[in-house]
């Protein structure tokens, strides 16, 4: 069995990070092992939040698995609230990474043009080190606009996400993905560059006028897991794609109208046998 590391926070309440992460790699039959950056009460979008930081027990749980000898064959890497942390993500990449090792990072940080109110630039800049050291990366196209200098865009065309890629390919990482990319009106989907094939990927699906919170993190929680069960990229990308908008739909028709998160676990069963 494959096992993946991923690092993120724990929102209690609230469906996003390690407790979409943890759940949906484990349903697909990965080992997940989990690094709490922090624990907060409720994601953000909860009035009153409280949030422990847990910066200092990164070191100390890393130091104990490497005494241990653990090994991982992916280090996915989701909210990461402080440049510290980045900077500790870069060392822990470095002792527990390796040509066996595949490294995903998710630098989520901002959305709809801006910056989470916790973060600025020198944050941003921060976070495209960080791609520079993974194989694989999936920002959306305000975090890819904050990390490469390009000016963002509400409205573009093909040629204008096809420059974003090839800013971000200069990064370093191997695989560049943009989510949130629409390019026909009433859809929406990703796009991807693999440096090494020099092709690019596009996928759309129906657009539906709704947004959640942790959406990005069912996606891409779907997308490494799916990788490490032996998958192709472009295969993992559209599965993760397809399901997390089948969620958004089922999640819509529920009569209790959660707000605050999608219900991804009506829909896990699908995902497992997912194709």
């Amino acid at each position: 069995m494959k096992r993946i590391l991923t690092v993120q926070d724990i929102s209690c309440l609230g469906k996003c990070s390690l407790t979409i992460a943890l759940p949906v790699i484990s349903a697909l039959g990965v080992e997940a092992v989990i690094l709490p950056t922090a624990v907060l009460s409720t994601h953000t979008m909860f009035n009153g939040w409280t949030c422990k930081d847990l910066s200092d027990q990164i070191g100390p749980i890393t130091e104990h698995w490497k005494r241990e000898g653990v090994k991982f064959d992916a280090i996915y890497t989701g909210y990461l609230g402080t440049e510290e942390q980045i900077e500790q993500m870069k060392q822990l990449f470095s002792d527990f990474g390796g040509d066996d090792t595949l490294i995903f990072v998710d630098p989520a940080m901002g959305d709809k043009g801006k910056l989470y109110p916790a973060f600025d630039m020198a944050y941003a800049k921060k976070n495209a080190e960080l791609c520079a050291c993974a194989d694989i990366i999936v920002p959306n196209i305000t975090e890819a606009a904050f990390m490469t200098g390009m000016e963002y865009r509400e409205e573009y065309d093909e040629a204008y996400v096809k420059e974003m890629l090839s800013r971000l390919d200069e990064l370093g990482a191997k695989i560049s993905i943009l989510t949130g990319v629409s390019l026909e009106e009433g859809k929406t989907g990703v796009m991807g560059y693999e440096r090494a094939t020099g092709e690019y990927y596009l996928y759309q699906n129906k657009k539906i006028d709704a947004a959640y919170h942790g959406t990005g993190d069912l996606f891409s929680s779907i997308v490494i897991g799916e990788i490490m069960k032996g998958m192709d990229w472009r295969d993992a990308l559209r599965i993760a794609a397809d399901h997390t908008a089948h969620t958004i739909e089922v999640t819509l028709k529920n009569p209790a109208e959660p707000w605050y998160g999608v219900d991804f676990e009506a829909t896990m069963p699908e995902l497992i046998s997912a194709k």
